[in-house]
């Protein structure tokens, strides 16, 4: 029989209001990703030459069309996107720099990792999550020590 391992100590809790920050900023990043990701897929098609399709949408995301359409209607009432009939999805100024936004954070997050050594592949998947739960502050800290 393995010896036990003491328990490792934590530090208290800390004053409730400081606490609950930490959970509605995790919340509020969960509100946004989905935002963020559409709108970063549609700028990655419309750059690499394509248009912006629902059906292209659905295949890079995983998920059906009628969920595609179901997003498209959000961000286009949040006025992020716009859509023509018989063409594909167009991203408003808001969209554009939501999109941009999205693509900086990632690209620091997968540059990030890829310092500390994770694989292109982990990294790239990893920094899908990490950066729409990232703080300004924690991407300049990432930055800095990238600078080193």
């Amino acid at each position: 029989m393995a010896p036990r391992k003491a328990p490792v100590p934590r530090d208290p809790l800390p004053d409730a209001e400081i606490h609950s920050e930490g959970f509605r900023q995790t919340r509020e990043a969960q509100r946004s990703a989905l935002a963020e990701d559409y709108v970063e897929l549609i700028a990655d098609l419309i750059e690499d030459g394509n248009e912006a399709r629902q059906v292209d949408i659905a295949a890079r995301l995983g998920v059906a069309q009628p969920t595609v359409a179901k997003m498209l209607a959000r961000l286009a009432a949040e006025g992020l996107v716009s859509r023509k009939p018989y063409r594909g999805v167009f991203l408003t100024e808001a969209g554009r720099k939501m999109a941009e936004e999205a693509r900086v954070r990632h690209q620091t997050v997968e540059a990030f990792l890829r310092a500390l050594g994770v694989s292109a592949e982990t990294a790239r998947i990893d920094a899908e999550g990490i950066e729409h739960h990232v703080s300004a502050e924690t991407l300049e800290a990432f930055r800095r020590a990238m600078a080193k």
